[in-house]
């Protein structure tokens, strides 16, 4: 222990003799003859020691703090390296979703192309078979008049000879007749024009996408806002939007209460389809690339999307209401109001993680970190955002007299977390450990759900029996 106190941090081969007060260093010889030549008070050690000493129970005091202090930031450290690699894992699925996305496209060109090929190959052989059919059927008619002329001519009664030699004339005529129509055909050539402008399009792009680095505390600020309608033509009531899912693809999913309806929209919020799905709607959460879950009643449903239809699939019933739900690999979080569950993706109880049976609705909405290391539940009634951990430990509780009866919470791929504030008419970003906020919304009323497009940075809101959805561009 001596020798690791006494060797010089500089020059690891030498042995601290002296103290510098200007620059309040300990020196070797070296850093002496290197560094403080021109120091007026460099003094040995021995000399050094008649001044006051340390403190001791101070420095242990002082030194233990920064000690935890490092600990603290190596653990922040270690868990940014896993969300990076949680991070990595996830976009690189999305990558090869897209890739896999775009191979179908791809396949179904080729299959209808295929197929219209096949068609003309058909239609040109039925043709020129039913051609040569004819030739054959009219040469073999011709060459059995032929044999019977040559043979009963001389021998046969002038009324046979008048039959065969009138039926001779008539197929001749015939022959003739389809020559004249159908002379002879230049040889037909199937022909393919490729669509160049795909193959120059996909030449022309520099990726599939564009890679970024986010910090998911930097504060999110608007630059610009839209109103987009989505109230259709069979709706019998004011729509009321609980829940906004965005797909890869940057299409938009909206889950209309109020119409028991399901619609999606391209990037341009264009209705692209919707679907009907009887009950009281309540949340949807992204499954995979082409699929989402909805918690109707007490019910879970999935529903795929695909050549821009929404598809009903398969469900499964829960024992109590499926409130709020989240997606995380193939893990499904369900809230009831009272409490969170942790289901598989075929409905089995894994366990139940959080539960809080006061008043009210206290365990509302709920949603995922990208790392996987917390989950965001709202708490309507108190007006609190929880943060717990995944086996649903409470972490934190956030409160701010600007966040009135939270509802919708929403973690963005880049780890950003917003909160619907219901009666405070806003959303309010926190930072990742749930604990400040880092920015606030103004000017939505009664919002009840928030979800971020990243594909085109732009944050969607659902507004409580309102027939438009805010859209806000983010600078």
């Amino acid at each position: 222990m001596e020798d690791l106190l006494l060797k010089c941090d500089v020059h690891p081969d030498k042995k601290v003799k002296m103290f510098c007060q200007d620059h309040s260093q300990l020196c070797c010889s070296d850093c002496v003859l290197l560094n403080h030549r021109q120091c007026t008070n460099v003094a040995l050690i021995s000399e050094s020691l008649k001044k006051p000493s340390f403190n001791s129970r101070q420095l242990s005091i002082n030194l233990q703090t920064i000690i935890d202090q490092l600990n603290m930031f190596k653990k922040e450290l270690e868990a940014s390296i896993q969300y990076v690699e949680v991070s990595y894992i996830e976009k690189l699925q999305e990558i090869q979703d897209m890739r896999n996305n775009l191979n179908a496209s791809l396949d179904e060109l080729e299959n209808t192309t295929m197929k219209e090929l096949d068609e003309f190959r058909t239609t040109l052989q039925k043709s020129l078979k039913k051609d040569v059919d004819n030739c054959r059927r009219l040469k073999d008619e011709l060459q059995q008049l032929g044999e019977a002329v040559q043979s009963l001519f001389e021998k046969s009664k002038k009324d046979i000879k008048f039959i065969a030699g009138r039926k001779c004339l008539d197929k001749i005529q015939e022959s003739e007749t389809y020559l004249k129509k159908n002379s002879v055909k230049d040889q037909s050539l199937i022909a393919f024009h490729a669509d160049i402008d795909i193959e120059q399009y996909l030449s022309k792009r520099s990726g599939l996408g564009r890679i970024v680095i986010m910090n998911p505390n930097q504060a999110l600020t608007v630059k610009r806002r839209s109103k987009y309608n989505v109230k259709i033509s069979s709706d019998t009531k004011t729509c009321n939007i609980m829940a906004i899912c965005i797909l890869p693809s940057g299409h938009v999913i909206v889950v209309d209460r109020n119409n028991e309806k399901i619609q999606q929209f391209d990037q341009k919020y264009n209705i692209v389809s919707h679907c009907h799905v009887s009950g009281s709607l309540r949340d949807i959460c992204l499954i995979t690339s082409s699929e989402v879950a909805v918690t109707v009643d007490k019910d879970v449903r999935f529903i795929s999307v695909g050549n821009g239809q929404l598809i009903t699939g398969s469900k499964f019933k829960l024992p109590h209401l499926a409130d709020g739900i989240a997606h995380h690999c193939g893990a499904l979080y369900i809230t009831s109001g009272t409490a969170l569950y942790h289901y598989t993706l075929t409905g089995t109880l894994v366990n139940k993680l959080f539960e809080d049976i006061g008043d009210g609705l206290r365990v509302v909405k709920c949603a995922v970190s990208l790392a996987g290391d917390r989950i965001y539940v709202t708490n309507y009634y108190q007006s609190k955002l929880l943060t717990l951990a995944m086996d649903g430990t409470l972490i934190s509780k956030f409160t701010d007299p600007e966040l009135q009866c939270p509802w919708g919470v929403h973690v963005t791929p880049e780890g950003h977390v917003l909160v619907c504030g219901y009666s405070s008419n806003n959303v309010i970003q926190v930072d990742h450990e749930g604990k400040k906020k880092l920015a606030k919304i103004d000017g939505v009323m009664n919002p009840f759900c928030v979800c971020v497009n990243t594909n085109i940075d732009q944050i969607a809101v659902g507004l409580y029996k309102k027939n438009k959805i805010i859209v806000m561009e983010l600078r």
